[in-house]
């Protein structure tokens, strides 16, 4: 009995401190697990700003150091835009990291604006932040000591035409250095090479100079005889086919020989019979060493080269003094060999510059497009419209806001008497590209009565305008648009023939209507374009993409 109970005992013993362990193990895993469990705070310094001013809102996470933190980038915190995301702050406390990402935030329109929940993604979990209202006041202008005066009104102004110089700025420096590396590749007297100098020498002149070149080689020491008389006789027959117009080089010994002789007896060169038999004589010795492989003493070949030369010095002696009219043919030969080089240049330059213009033409063609090239040398209106520097403002009240590639215009509309009854203010404005038959509009309309406004009767007297200015064929179709801000409205767009201004032409062209509206206003936008313009459709694509209204007066 005794032993029954102390066993007993010690079990409940054991059963105890077991429970005592799990115990403790659950707090401990239950404060592991709530360390573990990331955290995600948010704070403003104000909530009342001045139209521009900023505010700062400061994102804090607390997390492991081994999470994947993802803070918000780009314009999440509509309707306040972002001016700067500064770095985020990172600061450690044992195993968990603190972040802190702050944000420059504003806005330039009075209002009480809601400052949205950001998501902070967190190991591929999204934590949102608290959203709050931020209160935007507008500027107090002093209306009493200082005097108000009239919008003044437009005034013409001279078109600028810095652009245009520009390209021709650009369109000269270009010009002028192609004919740069034109005069300096081809037209430019380049310095010659003793090559090209040796070559302009008379044919006596060169004839010494090369014999001379022959007696400085080193062809008799290596035992190069064969060498030595190719170019040996090479040079006399050269000579004489040149200066005394004896065909030479095509010529045997023995046939040389005779012409030379026949020349002798003709009074044409006045050589006498030494000098010819001489020649006779190396000619042979020439031969039997090119194809008999005979090798004669180096005193021999010597000798016979000091022998040309005479014969050379002899030949020209002989030769009897051209006439007035051979040297006058001789300038004009060599005139009219100067003028076919420097044509021959002039062409290469052309040639090589109408190769280059198509070849650069090609290579354009073949990255861009042949409509892209033929506008970009041609020029095309609304092609310069999409590339010039784009504006981005508002226009009238309710504003629209806009970003287009040219300032609208303020217009003053001529309303009929019922139309005007039923209108409080109205503010238009327009743009118009003749050139490109691009056309952009906006009115903002305060009715006179706190109504909803009509846009079936708004878009029917917009049609009817069309046709008064002379449109045709008008298809219409309509569906809802939405803005980047989720303001909706109507979209009416189609296509038809509109008429070309100070013409009686009609081109086809498209139209898109867009029109907003609420209690006691209406807001319209109008884009007329050629059909098949696809300048004229990027255009339209990117002023649809930036629309925004009010739709609260």
């Amino acid at each position: 009995m005794v032993s029954f109970k102390a066993k007993n005992k010690n079990f409940q013993i054991r059963d105890f401190s077991r429970t005592v362990f799990l115990c403790l193990f659950s707090l401990a895993t239950l404060h592991l697990s709530a360390q573990k469990n990331p955290t995600v705070s948010s704070a403003v310094d104000t909530t009342f700003i001045k139209i521009g001013e900023q505010i700062k809102f400061k994102v804090t996470v607390e997390a492991d150091s081994t999470a994947q933190v993802i803070f918000p980038e780009g314009q999440t915190f509509s309707p306040l835009e972002t001016v700067e995301a500064f770095k985020t702050d990172t600061t450690r406390k044992r195993d968990r990291f603190t972040l802190e990402k702050i944000y420059a935030l504003t806005q330039f329109d009075s209002g009480a604006y809601k400052l949205p929940a950001q998501r902070i993604e967190i190991n591929g979990k999204g934590y949102f932040t608290d959203s709050m209202f931020v209160n935007v006041a507008t500027v107090p202008v002093d209306t009493l000591t200082q005097k108000m005066f009239d919008i003044k009104p437009l005034i013409s102004v001279d078109k600028n035409n810095a652009e245009l110089w520009m390209r021709l700025l650009w369109v000269f420096l270009a010009l002028l250095l192609l004919g740069g590396l034109v005069y300096w590749f081809f037209l430019r007297k380049k310095p010659m090479t003793e090559e090209e100098k040796e070559a302009l020498l008379p044919p006596y002149d060169r004839a010494l100079l090369e014999l001379k070149r022959l007696e400085n080689s080193k062809y008799l020491i290596q035992d190069e005889y064969k060498k030595y008389y190719s170019e040996l006789t090479a040079i006399v027959r050269s000579y004489l086919e040149e200066d005394a117009h004896v065909s030479a080089m095509e010529s045997t010994t023995n046939q040389l020989i005779e012409k030379l002789e026949l020349m002798k007896d003709a009074g044409e060169l006045r050589l006498d019979e030494a000098t010819i038999t001489q020649f006779k004589k190396i000619l042979q010795t020439a031969d039997l060493v090119k194809f008999a492989r005979s090798k004669p003493a180096t005193s021999v070949a010597e000798k016979d080269r000091v022998a040309v030369e005479n014969i050379v010095i002899k030949t020209k002696e002989a030769l009897p003094e051209p006439t007035e009219e051979e040297l006058l043919e001789q300038k004009e030969y060599q005139d009219e060999l100067a003028r076919k080089n420097r044509r021959k240049k002039i062409y290469i330059a052309a040639a090589s510059i109408l190769a280059l213009i198509v070849f650069a033409g090609a290579l354009a063609t073949s990255y861009y497009g042949f409509n892209y090239v033929k506008d970009s040398i041609l020029g095309h209106p609304n092609k310069s419209l999409l590339e010039q520097e784009w504006v981005s403002s508002s226009y009238g009240y309710p504003p629209i806001n806009l970003e287009t590639p040219a300032v609208l215009v303020r217009h003053k509309a001529k309303l009929p008497p019922d139309v005007s009854s039923k209108i409080k203010e109205l503010h238009t404005f327009k743009y118009s590209n003749e050139k490109g038959l691009f056309n952009i509009g906006t009115s903002s309309t305060l009715l006179a009565e706190q109504t909803e406004p009509d846009f079936a009767q708004a878009i029917e007297l917009l049609l009817q305008n069309f046709e008064k200015s002379g449109a045709k064929n008008i298809i219409t179709k309509q569906e809802e648009f939405t803005t980047l801000t989720g303001v909706t409205g109507i979209k009416v767009y189609g296509n038809g023939k509109f008429a070309i201004p100070d013409s009686e032409e009609l081109v086809k062209g498209q139209y898109t209507i867009l029109l907003f509206g609420g209690n006691g206003f209406q807001q319209q936008i109008i884009l007329t374009w050629p059909d098949g313009d696809n300048y004229a459709e990027e255009i339209v694509d990117r002023i649809l993409k930036s629309v925004d209204v009010k739709t609260q007066v």
